[in-house]
């Protein structure tokens, strides 16, 4: 096949398309190389591949590029915890609407779209009460955060809720990223059914590995915990360290990738792509600290990030019906960033500036003690 790939220079777009070309495929890349995610073109971008440095809200060059090729990887996106609301939107769901809109204008005869979601779609994720039953609570409160209580009880008894993996069917978003994404996921499957262009969502969890951007201020606790150790330094746990998330390695991503562009029984749904097990902040901390032989645990502050989700992991296994599973733990995907990040240069200037931005912005609260 001929295929689009939207940030195709970016972390899960670069390796997507190494697999690609791999398996033969041309490969076009279409990526605006925009910071702070980017800054200049990145030595990882594939050998061989045709690319255009451009923006995926560009109407002339998307619909030349989509009239030559049989199939898309939509991963160009706006990003982080930034207060640009309307951005999200723009970039995230416009740029997919305007794919399928040129596609039926132009009577495409698309093989596949794969959009890439998030699993920020999810919110905070599936709950069970003992005797209340499942619930999908809203955001924690200012009020609730600052008095230092950091778990969702149940909103009719308030006792402590069970953690549940999080199915394909809660989409619950509380942030303008998570929004953004369900949004495109709406919009790409449900314009995919109706104008018969097989499309596939995949709802990525935290994804880790060589190639994650050091630059963002927000996401990224791999790249945050790594930086920290590597400098000699050691990471603030946010909350009480008991956050839980799940982690899936970039390989079994592209894994995943790669099984939906062909598998027609994915075409028309929405997939968890995750690690499949829940590790607390301070668990995944360790297992860098242990990576780089540090004495030093994280450290507990009593800050927070006001919008954090408290706990989520995905459920995976719609996919691993069509025979995916993750293979890759969390070590093998700090041993492998860790690596990676020790040829990088100006490291030390990178952790300040993301602390700073985080604080302008009024992200990190401190509770009341």
């Amino acid at each position: 096949m001929r295929i689009l790939v939207t940030g195709g220079a970016g972390f899960i777009g670069s390796h997507t398309c190494d697999r690609l070309t791999e398996l033969g495929h041309e490969v076009i890349v279409l990526d605006a190389l925009t910071a702070p995610v980017h800054r200049g073109t990145p030595d990882h971008l594939t050998p061989g591949v045709e690319f255009y440095e451009g923006d995926v809200r560009n109407r002339d060059l998307v619909r030349n590029l989509l009239r030559r090729v049989d199939a898309v990887y939509h991963f160009a996106a706006h990003q982080d915890y930034l207060p640009d609301f309307a951005k999200f939107t723009d970039v995230n769901v416009t740029s997919t609407a305007m794919i399928y809109e040129i596609a039926v204008a132009e009577k495409l005869d698309l093989a596949r779209i794969v959009v890439a979601s998030s699993q920020a779609a999810m919110g905070e994720g599936l709950y069970r009460c003992a005797v209340h039953g499942e619930q999908t609570p809203d955001m924690r409160p200012e009020s609730q955060l600052r008095a230092g209580r950091w778990d969702i009880g149940c909103a009719a008894c308030g006792e402590p809720l069970e953690v549940l993996p999080t199915p394909e069917r809660v989409a619950n978003p509380q942030n303008a990223y998570g929004m953004s994404k369900h949004g495109e996921e709406v919009v790409a499957v449900n314009l995919g059914r109706r104008y018969g262009i097989p499309t596939v969502a995949l709802r990525y969890s935290i994804v880790q590995g060589p190639r994650q951007s050091v630059y963002n201020a927000y996401s990224g606790a791999c790249r945050i915990f790594n930086l920290h150790y590597l400098l000699g330094g050691a990471p603030t746990l946010y909350e009480d360290g008991q956050a839980i998330r799940d982690y899936v390695n970039i390989h079994d991503v592209v894994d995943a990738n790669v099984l939906v562009l062909t598998d027609d029984r994915a075409a028309g749904r929405v997939f968890n792509v995750g690690g499949g097990t829940g590790y607390t902040t301070q668990e995944f901390a360790e297992i860098v600290r242990r990576q780089y032989g540090s004495d030093r645990p994280g450290r507990i502050s009593g800050e927070y990030r006001f919008g954090d989700t408290r706990h989520i992991t995905s459920d995976v296994d719609a996919l691993g019906q069509l025979g995916w599973s993750p293979k890759r733990t969390p070590a093998d995907s700090v041993a492998e960033y860790a690596g990676w990040l020790r040829d990088l240069p100006g490291l030390d200037e990178i952790l300040a500036g993301a602390d700073a931005k985080m604080r302008s912005l009024g992200v990190i609260r401190k509770a009341r003690t």
